[in-house]
């Protein structure tokens, strides 16, 4: 019988006794610690004697952290499908995607009777399982948005709820000896599961063959489908089969992966010393002997995608061609984990590969797979942007969510190191015990490699300034493919550049920036009845202009609905914990226009932009357009009272960025604009779009530069109002040398400009 490569994967089966309820947890951890991959129990919830399989499940998972667990197999009769797909998933959820699914069709009908269930024939077991594999997968396909609705004979349910869908694509595995059972395995499960002491010579290879012609027959590969075997006894002594040293047991179980197609063997064994030499001394080398075998007789190995995945590639794409060290991490639109991964907070995506790349190496070698490829490609860190570049249609995306450290390199100089995959909240709850703080927008899901690349307008704007101000070192992937580090001292051109413009020179995969000291600070939030628009967004611009620097606020506009009122929801932040100045302060927000709501509290700086980690979805199609004020004059809080009015937005926003952040000359960075005072937003979403651009050929007058994270709209005329001239040539001139091809294009790309060529105008 054909040898299907799978990877050699190797585990215990544990009884879970009761009498002595810890040691099967003991036994668990010790697998572990021996290199073993899979900790397994017997589920027989009719047996006082044992533990309940699904609670001793997840308290192993809990205890450990490497190993998969599973039930080897779950008493399918006495867990109802639904109840036991949300459990699978929670538990895989919660163990970081450790859990696999075996089951059984029930083989003890007389107890599990007694348990309170109908007694079923093998025929009607085989059937009950079948239309609970459908509710199960149903339940975790959470993509399909319609409610579940399954008719079986003994297993329905009408208009279930999806989800939770599992971290990984669990595996569903079935203990099958009979045809009909072994035809199931084909046709719709990911593993056979049989036990050895209970096979005959020849059932090995009878089995697979049902399997593979029934897994034929479905459209399937045979080798999707994982072959595992129980192993009973075992001894490190006498003689026999699985009898004598470690070296005697690879040589009886090498012919069941060459010849049979094992690749999972599991050592039903209670004694430590026995599972430990398993997995210390037996594992690896039959790992090692199996690889002899198969380069000997040149057989592929490694995981088969599913032919329905398969049907799902893109065009363009050279799935086979991925490097080795992302396959493990990389998702394609067939995976379980496709919905989590394709679309950015604004855009739902549909990209045709996803690389998650680990560490810079990696990076490298992702963006050089990219380049080579016939599709586009984009950079995400956190996903959240709202101009939605973060991802695309039958592209690749390069996602560096697994760079996500967060670490405090000098307390007393506050400078800290980021990695670009880093959650801005979590970046904040690290920093707190120490009294520091980074200004970095509005919300804490935001990743630190869009935003301290493009600029970083938080709630510290006036007193700390933009977050690419304190940047002082960063981490790149050049477009060949180079890491380099740049800093005052190596090739400084490029971190001026990297701090406005980062997104035209490489793959941002760490920073060091210099945090502020910051302990607690005064959150509020002031919700206020806008009926008169203008008056209202004239006055509280006035007010924060003249209002110390301790006070930076976000003013978000929100059109007139039904009865209620057009809406000023007003957040200040005072930078310190001095609540008397504060409050001061705040007082004078109240008097700008009928105030609905209000509150103001004392919290660590971390509480003001908390990370949900919620998933990105995407959502209607949108535009965003931004542009930066240097004061909100009469005549354009006028042109605002009437966006406003109008409802042709979904929203608008101004967000102060005066004070600390126009301290800096102009050419320190890439981010030039150094005069303003205020940044503007406003989304819109469907047929809405093109009144967004006709209002902004309006404001135009009044705008002085483009913020590049708030907008949409990445033609020439925005990106030359992005970069003053000067700026401008700066940067061409800079990718000349540093991406001259302009392989990094799609983020207001900036195309090389020869040095001798005179500045735009």
């Amino acid at each position: 019988m054909p040898d299907y490569g799978h990877e050699l994967v190797f585990g215990s089966f544990l009884t879970p006794t009761a009498k002595d309820p810890q040691q099967a947890v003991a036994l668990a951890q010790l697998s572990e610690r021996s290199g073993l991959d899979l900790v397994t129990f017997q589920d027989h919830p009719y047996q006082p004697a044992f533990l309940d399989t699904w609670t001793l499940l997840s308290w192993v998972a809990a205890s450990t952290e490497r190993v998969h667990v599973a039930g080897n197999v779950l008493n399918l009769p006495l867990r109802p499908p639904a109840v036991l797909a949300r459990a699978a998933a929670s538990l895989d959820l919660l163990s970081g995607g450790r859990f696999a699914l075996g089951l059984g069709s029930g083989a003890f009908w007389d107890a599990i009777v007694a348990m309170g269930v109908p007694r079923l024939t093998p025929g009607q077991g085989v059937d009950a399982l079948d239309e609970a594999i459908d509710i199960i997968r149903g339940i975790w396909d959470t993509d399909e948005r319609a409610p579940l609705r399954v008719h079986g004979t003994h297993h329905r349910v009408d208009g279930a709820k999806r989800g939770p869908s599992p971290v990984h694509d669990v595996p569903i595995w079935l203990g099958a000896y009979k045809p009909r059972m072994l035809g199931l395995v084909g046709r719709k499960a990911d593993g056979w599961l049989p036990s050895l002491g209970y096979l005959k010579p020849g059932d090995l290879a009878a089995g697979n063959a049902r399997i593979d012609d029934a897994a034929a027959a479905a459209g399937r590969d045979p080798r999707e489908i994982r072959r595992l075997l129980n192993l009973g006894g075992g001894s490190f002594q006498g003689s026999g089969f699985l009898q004598g040293p470690p070296d005697r047991w690879v040589d009886d179980l090498l012919p069941l992966v060459l010849e049979d197609g094992i690749g999972t063997f599991i050592l039903g064994a209670d004694d430590p010393s026995t599972i430990a030499v398993f997995g210390e001394e037996v594992a690896p080398a039959l790992r090692a002997a199996a690889s002899d075998g198969r380069a000997a007789a040149g057989t592929a190995t490694g995981a088969v995608r599913p032919v329905v995945a398969l049907a799902k590639r893109r065009a363009g794409i050279d799935y086979d061609g991925l490097p080795a060290t992302l396959v493990a991490t990389a998702v394609e639109p067939g995976d379980r984990e496709y919905a989590r991964v394709r679309s950015s907070y604004v855009y739902s995506g549909s990209p045709g590969l996803v690389l998650r790349p680990h560490t810079p190496e990696q990076v490298s070698e992702a963006l050089l797979f990219a380049r080579e490829q016939d599709v586009p490609f984009a950079v995400r860190s956190g996903g959240h942007g709202i101009s939605g570049r973060s991802t695309n249609d039958g592209g690749i995306v390069i996602d560096l969510g697994a760079l996500d450290t967060v670490e405090v390199l000098d307390r007393q100089q506050r400078l800290v190191r980021l990695g670009a995959g880093a959650r801005w909240g979590d970046v904040a709850a690290v920093l707190s015990p120490d009294g520091l703080a980074i200004s970095s927008g509005d919300y804490g899901d935001v990743g630190v490699g869009g935003l301290v690349t493009a600029g970083g307008q938080g709630f510290l704007s006036r007193s700390y300034g933009l977050t690419l101000d304190h940047v002082v070192a960063a981490e790149l992937v050049l477009a060949d493919g180079r890491l380099v580090r740049t800093d005052d001292e190596h090739e400084p051109e490029l971190l001026w550049a990297v701090r406005g413009a980062g997104a035209n020179f490489g793959i941002l995969t760490a920073v060091e920036i210099e945090a502020a000291e910051v302990g607690n600070v005064v959150y509020a939030t002031i919700v206020y009845d806008a009926s008169d628009t203008a008056a209202f967004v004239e006055a509280w611009a006035d007010l924060v202009e003249s209002s110390p620097r301790e006070l930076t606020s976000f003013l978000t506009l929100v059109p007139a609905r039904a009865q209620n009122p057009a809406v000023g929801y007003a957040i200040i932040v005072w930078a310190n914990d001095d609540t008397g100045a504060a409050i001061g302060a705040l007082e004078q927000f109240l008097d700008l226009a009928p105030v609905l709501q209000q509150q103001a509290q004392l919290v660590p700086y971390a509480a003001t932009v908390s990370a949900p980690h919620g998933e990105h979805t995407g959502g209607a199609d949108s535009a965003a357009r931004g542009g930066l004020v240097e004061h909100v004059t009469p005549e354009l809080a006028v042109l605002l009272g009437e966006l406003v009015a109008a409802g042709d937005a979904d929203m608008v926003q101004l967000r102060a960025v005066g004070g600390a952040v126009n301290d800096l000359d102009p050419a320190a960075t890439a981010y030039a604009h150094r005069t303003q005072n205020f940044s503007l937003l406003a989304s819109a979403r469907g047929s809405r779009r093109a009144q967004i651009d006709a209002w902004w050929d309006r404001l135009a007058p009044h705008l002085r530069g483009v913020y590049l994270s708030f907008e949409t709209n990445q033609s020439p005329a925005r990106v030359s109002e992005a970069f003053p001239p000067e700026t401008l040539a700066r940067i061409g001139r800079l990718k000349a040398l540093y991406d001259p091809e302009h392989v990094f294009d799609g983020n207001f790309g900036v195309a090389p400009l020869p040095s001798e060529a005179p500045v735009p105008r």
